[in-house]
């Protein structure tokens, strides 16, 4: 790589070697710029590769081959033609993540009764939908009771295809694309975390940025597993809602495991649960494929919203591992998407 990389730095402004020298020793710790590289023919150059898999190759990932294995972070202007100059392209190592898949099959699933479905007695509004969660049998925060018309209306919606646009105004009154959520084991901490911009970072410790921060919330007591496992969190992770659907890119040093009604195959009777490394990312919720799906109860879990995803630090859950309900895991975040 050290030819193609050495004709790659002489094509580049000063500004430009600058700043990729400020992204390569702060390892992305912060949103920097684009780093404009020209167009070019690299198949004089001895490795033949494009500027952005080249730089990625040497500063991140060794094994990678190809570009689209390559993803642009929404705040890259280069993934979508921002530069205005169909000669440039965005170069920067830390403006990609790597595209997640699954690293097995899932497993066979299990012959029990399964696939769409309510409990009989809905227990919350329509307006009350993103200020509470449904974990693993408990409606909380908090079990108030609601009037009939309020109960019907809810129902309606859940049964029905076509939008209710009487739930609608929570949506309109905030004009936020979700909630976000933070749990530890079966415990909520702190308020609801209303996200207006398009994009929203999820983290313990960031030099450099904004968003929902972990480190801030308080809680009374944690286990020793709970404390281990917020050390991890770290840089914690990006959701960015792009067109189409909501990816998450892993910003920290530890997996994370994502899990919502679009990642699973239909019929499934268990939700997937994908494993997103440090560095890459993965759509984890597709607008178009959740158009048909209502309510799911899934065996031992209860109802689950379908539009939701839930996300675990560091700890994994499902058949695979020894935690079978994502209420078991130290810490995770619950999005709760306005549909």
């Amino acid at each position: 790589l050290k030819p193609a990389a050495h004709a790659l730095f002489k094509k580049l402004k000063d500004e430009e070697l600058e700043l990729l020298v400020q992204v390569v020793e702060s390892q992305g710790a912060w949103e920097s710029g684009c780093v404009w590289a020209p167009r070019g023919d690299t198949r004089g150059a001895k490795q033949g590769f494009p500027p952005q898999v080249l730089l990625c190759r040497l500063f991140r990932w060794p094994d990678l081959h190809q570009s689209h294995e390559l993803k642009h972070l929404c705040y890259c202007a280069g993934g979508w033609g921002g530069c205005g100059d169909l000669a440039a392209l965005c170069c920067n190592p830390h403006h990609f993540s790597r595209l997640a898949v699954s690293e097995t099959p899932p497993p066979p699933y299990s012959k029990a009764s399964c696939g769409p479905s309510w409990p009989d007695e809905p227990q919350h509004t329509g307006t009350q939908l993103l200020e509470c969660s449904y974990s693993n049998g408990d409606w909380r925060d908090p079990p108030v009771p609601t009037p009939l018309d309020s109960v019907i209306s809810r129902w309606l919606q859940l049964c029905s295809p076509l939008p209710d646009t009487s739930l609608s105004w929570s949506t309109i009154k905030d004009s936020c694309w979700c909630k976000l959520a933070y749990w530890e084991h079966r415990t909520r901490v702190g308020h609801l975390y209303a996200v207006h911009e398009a994009s929203v970072s999820v983290f313990c410790e960031l030099l450099w940025g904004s968003g929902f921060c972990l480190a801030q919330l308080p809680a009374a007591h944690r286990s020793r597993a709970v404390r281990r496992a917020r050390g991890k969190i770290g840089r914690g992770l990006l959701l960015s809602r792009e067109p189409g659907g909501i990816w998450a890119y892993n910003r920290s040093e530890h997996p994370i495991f994502v899990s919502s009604p679009t990642l699973s195959p239909p019929g499934a009777c268990r939700l997937t649960v994908l494993k997103v490394l440090p560095g890459y990312s993965a759509k984890v919720f597709d607008y178009e494929w959740v158009g048909g799906k209502r309510g799911w109860r899934l065996p031992g879990e209860g109802p689950c919203d379908p539009h939701s995803i839930r996300i675990s630090f560091a700890k994994g859950w499902g058949p695979c591992y020894s935690r079978q309900f994502i209420t078991s895991c130290p810490c995770w975040l619950e999005v709760l998407l306005n549909q």
